[in-house]
């Protein structure tokens, strides 16, 4: 029996396996980096360990030190959650001969799944349907293809190449990546099917022989090969889900499976499916088949661990129910390319929540979340803050509950991606089901903010009476009168602002009664406004005849408004700005922080408009530098390995440069 298990992992899959161990009266073991000493995991664990250091490489992929932290703490157990050393057979075989419990498939079925390409072959002779492959790059004649990495998952290292020009750099990058995510930088190559829809099977091994298949998950839509959002149990005709289930549950009795794991397929078109991997861990996704099951999947990988057998509701399929959909709610700016953002969330709340962590018996939302309102997000780990989960008895009431809570839910302090994901919820084309892996790229629309251009006015109007009010509020004396208020009309009021698009500045004016008498932002365009409530977190304004409610949350200079079309984030600028030091004209700036880890010109090289010119890696990706004009390249102050906070200049290109 396991009594005290240590979770090899951090963020909200550590507080998932920790929901669960509560629940089951078992003691929980975290292990954390310097990075993550304050993170809500940490916090909910019994006991804690430090890992010194903050890369991953420091700490999270030390087994050394992870097994040293068991023997610390005194666990008898150990879990790897996902990513990280959940698929390394080293980790597992070290853990079980250390005389601890692996919670987990056995060694030789994560080393057979690990190794893609042997992997193919032997499911292959299991008669799993597979895709064309190569291991020697010059061998490849058809295009496109995809290159991927042989060990780990979650799309690192993974680049599809249209062209053979193209194909040496992409086998290097996806290398370099895979080598910094996962310590294997092993690659292969395999062919590319257009249109193809991403469609996994959550299977489940016992020790007694069992192996069963516990419902279908579509995942197609993706960003650089990672999933967004996932659906169980996907819109895939009754007779095609068996098919994949014969297969997948095919594909874990080759290799004896033990535990929780994953076979993943691609769709074609056509109706035909080939195998793609099979992950052999929890996947990121599993709520949504939790809830479709009802069943606890930690539970019973707990249990699988102890040596009991698979209850029989988890055997059966019979028992799926309604519908779920997931969203991955990550720091990151869609619109710029999927950069990593990183700050403070000054406020995460998500409205309606009905359970964290754990199966819902009624049409609800859960949250699986690695952060709170407070939390750091740093550029050592993955930008995953939290998946959202809506279940309901069908798609659409699913997906119109989960668009709606997103929309609403209030994100301050770090850029996301949700609005990106509320556009694609509510497209005509996820509605409709029609979905495949290059969504995305086909709908350039979903990438719009939900705020619409001629709704920021009335946003920047909300957070400069919120401002006045939150001053009036604070006024040592008179704070009864309105701001700015005058026996006899003057000049308006001013308040400034930054925002996405540039500055923005409002102009009002008060009447005696603190009612809205004038404003604008543009002379042009003034629609009729009546105020009807100002407070310092609240603003209520009549636009056109219809009321609009504002939330409005200040921290320093930032200001977060929340309002019915959507949400923004402005910087109220200084009436009386301070001067600042120019930059060299031409300097590129660091979008966030980093490591250059390769530079790719020199000092005084000629470059073009969208030349590589460095590389920076943040968040475990690697993010390009290009040249933004035809110039000559004057400066690169940070060396390669050197590391760079957020606006560092990283080069200069200067285009008014001759060559010598």
């Amino acid at each position: 029996m396991i009594t005290r298990l240590l979770v090899a992992n951090r963020g909200e899959i550590a507080r998932r396996i920790f929901a669960t161990c509560r629940a089951l009266g078992l003691e929980t073991v975290a292990v954390h980096s310097d990075a993550d000493a304050d993170a809500p995991f940490v916090a909910e664990a019994d006991h804690a360990v430090r890992l010194p250091g903050n890369t991953p490489a420091e700490t999270y992929l030390r087994i050394d030190l992870l097994l040293a932290a068991a023997r610390r703490s005194g666990a008898d157990a150990v879990h790897p959650g996902y990513g990280f050393l959940a698929e390394n057979a080293g980790f597992a075989t070290a853990v079980t001969d250390a005389g601890l419990t692996w919670v987990g498939p056995p060694a030789a079925a994560i080393a057979a799944m690990g190794d893609k390409m042997a992997a193919k072959a032997l499911l292959a002779e299991a008669g799993v349907p597979m895709l064309p492959t190569w291991t020697d790059p010059d061998q490849v004649t058809d295009f496109p293809v995809l290159v991927k990495a042989s060990a780990g998952g979650g799309g690192r290292g993974m680049r599809v190449v249209r062209e053979a020009a193209g194909l040496a750099e992409a086998v290097a990058a996806a290398s370099r990546e895979a080598a910094g995510a996962f310590g294997d930088g092993t690659v292969f190559v395999e062919r590319y099917v257009e249109r193809g829809r991403h469609i996994e099977v959550q299977i489940f091994g016992d020790s007694h022989g069992t192996v069963a298949a516990q419902g279908v998950r579509e995942c197609s839509i993706q960003r650089r090969h990672q999933k967004l959002i996932e659906e169980a149990p996907g819109v895939i005709p009754i007779d095609l889900r068996e098919k994949l289930h014969e297969a997948a549950v095919a594909a874990g009795r080759a290799v004896g499976y033990v535990g929780a794991g994953t076979v993943e397929f691609l769709l074609a078109p056509t109706g035909e499916f080939f195998f793609l991997e099979m992950n052999t861990r929890l996947q990121v996704e599993h709520p949504v088949t939790e809830l479709t099951t009802g069943l606890d999947l930690v539970r019973l990988q707990l249990m699988v661990a102890e040596g009991q057998p698979l209850p029989e509701n988890a055997v059966d399929p019979a028992w799926m129910r309604g519908y779920a959909i997931e969203a991955r709610l990550c720091a990151e700016d869609p619109a710029r390319d999927w950069r990593p953002a990183t700050g403070t969330l000054h406020r995460f709340a998500i409205p309606g929540v009905a359970r964290e962590f754990g199966t819902l018996r009624a049409v609800g939302l859960r949250l699986d979340s690695g952060v709170v309102a407070g939390s750091t997000v740093g550029v050592h780990y993955d930008s995953m803050l939290a998946k959202v989960i809506a279940w309901a008895q069908t798609r659409e009431e699913a997906t119109r509950l989960l668009a709606r809570t997103l929309a609403r839910a209030e994100l301050h302090g770090v850029t996301t991606n949700r609005d990106l994901l509320v556009r694609v919820l509510r497209s005509p084309e996820f509605l409709a089901a029609e979905v495949d892996t290059g969504f995305l790229d086909r709908h350039p629309e979903v990438f719009a903010p939900l705020l619409p251009a001629d709704a920021v006015p009335l946003t920047a109007l909300a957070a400069a009476l919120a401002s006045a009010a939150a001053r009036r509020a604070e006024a040592p004396v008179l704070g009864s009168l309105p701001s700015g208020w005058r026996n006899v009309p003057a000049f308006p009021q001013v308040t400034r602002f930054a925002g996405a698009d540039g500055e923005i500045e409002v102009r009002y004016r008060l009447d005696r009664t603190g009612g809205l008498a004038e404003w604008s932002t543009d002379p042009a365009n003034v629609r009729t406004v009546t105020l009807v409530g100002a407070a310092p977190e609240r603003v209520v304004l009549d636009v056109d005849g219809v009321r609009r409610t504002y939330r409005v949350h200040q921290v320093g200079s930032a200001v977060f408004v929340d309002g019915p079309d959507g949400a923004t984030s402005l910087t109220e600028l200084p009436r009386l700005p301070l001067p600042t030091a120019e930059l060299a004209a031409g300097s590129l700036l660091a979008p966030l922080p980093g490591t250059v880890t390769r530079r790719h010109v020199e000092t005084g090289q000629r470059v073009a408009a969208g030349d590589l010119l460095l590389t920076l890696e943040a968040m475990k990706l690697e993010h390009p530098v290009l040249a933004p004009v035809d110039g000559v390249v004057t400066d690169l102050p940070v060396p390669t390995g050197g590391q760079v906070e957020t606006g560092a200049v990283l080069a200069v290109v200067d285009p008014t440069e001759e060559d010598a």
